[in-house]
């Protein structure tokens, strides 16, 4: 089973590569007011079932994908 994984800041938290960005976006000419930035992980798992793939994702993020701290994030199965 194919597993979407957004990983982002959590509101309120610091994000310099998202500023640096937007900054550059706009010396370039573009109307940008502001940039976020995350990563996005793509995970194939050995599973046909649906609940136990997002279990396994959700574990992933907790174990090494995402510091609980400061990050927020979002799952998704995805068509293979």
């Amino acid at each position: 089973m194919r597993l979407r994984v957004e990983v982002r800041l959590k509101p309120g938290h610091f994000d310099p590569e998202g500023d640096v960005t937007a900054k550059m976006l706009r010396d370039l000419g573009f109307p940008v007011t502001m940039v976020k930035t995350g990563k996005v992980y793509i995970v194939d798992v050995e599973s046909d079932d649906r609940e136990e793939a997002l279990r396994l994702a959700e574990e992933m993020c907790r174990k090494l994908l995402a510091n609980p701290v400061k990050d927020d994030y979002s799952l998704e199965v995805l068509p293979t």
